[in-house]
């Protein structure tokens, strides 16, 4: 007898169900999950604190791989003057993301306009981990 296969939520899915993903229309294996983050989140820059909040937000997402874990806090929280950069990226869970820089150095991005899906993502900033120490905790 065969195995079966763990259930699925979308068409010709090889992953099980999660609750609240958000999947790529043309390819269902292609999936985040957007989950609050419930302890206070701060970035700091050169040893300096630039943002912090209790309003982060968590994307796990999968995609050709699993990507590390990005944490994305709301634009009010950061203290960080920002420039921002002539780049942009698309992603089709996301939508189009446009990047800043401080002091010169590209740090994070935003999605200005998320796609359906991902509206909490709106006024909300990710940051490069390896240009920042993100400390989770109270």
């Amino acid at each position: 007898m065969g195995q079966t296969m763990p259930s699925s939520d979308a068409a010709n899915t090889n992953f099980p169900r999660l609750e609240g993903a958000i999947r790529n229309p043309s390819n269902p294996n292609h999936l985040m999950v957007i989950r609050p983050v419930k302890r206070t989140v701060r970035v700091y820059a050169g040893g300096d604190l630039i943002a912090e909040t209790r309003n982060a937000l968590r994307v796990m997402e999968m995609g050709k791989t699993l990507y590390d874990p990005a944490i994305y806090l709301p634009a009010e929280d950061i203290t960080a003057d920002f420039t921002a950069l002539d780049k942009t990226s698309h992603c089709p869970l996301k939508g189009d993301a446009s990047y800043v820089a401080l002091h010169g150095d590209e740090i994070a991005w935003t999605y200005d306009l998320p796609l359906d899906g991902a509206e909490q993502l709106d006024g909300h900033f990710a940051f490069w981990p390896d240009k920042v120490m993100i400390a989770e905790g109270d």
